[in-house]
């Protein structure tokens, strides 16, 4: 499943050298992490989602296929909101 999203991320990105997918088990489950380029973000996920969401849909073929649970994130640059 990693290589899967690793394969469709450098196939998307114009910095392919720069993409890192870590893979962990999480509640049962694997998450993956996406790391692209800053300036490549915006094409990993796409207009108004639309590319993350189909990563996430064949990562869920895949992982029913094999009898697991999986999800994708990719994590944000900006800092968590302060608490109140």
């Amino acid at each position: 499943m990693k290589e899967l999203i690793e394969y469709i991320a450098k196939s998307i990105t114009d910095k392919p050298d720069q993409v890192v997918v870590t893979e962990s088990q999480e509640e049962g489950r694997t998450v993956l992490r996406l790391d692209v380029a800053p300036e490549d973000k915006g094409k990993v996920i796409g207009r108004q989602g639309r590319v993350v969401q189909a990563m996430r849909t064949l990562l869920r073929v895949a992982a029913v296929k094999k009898g697991t649970r999986a999800t994708l994130e990719i994590p944000s640059d900006r800092p968590p909101p302060p608490e109140q």
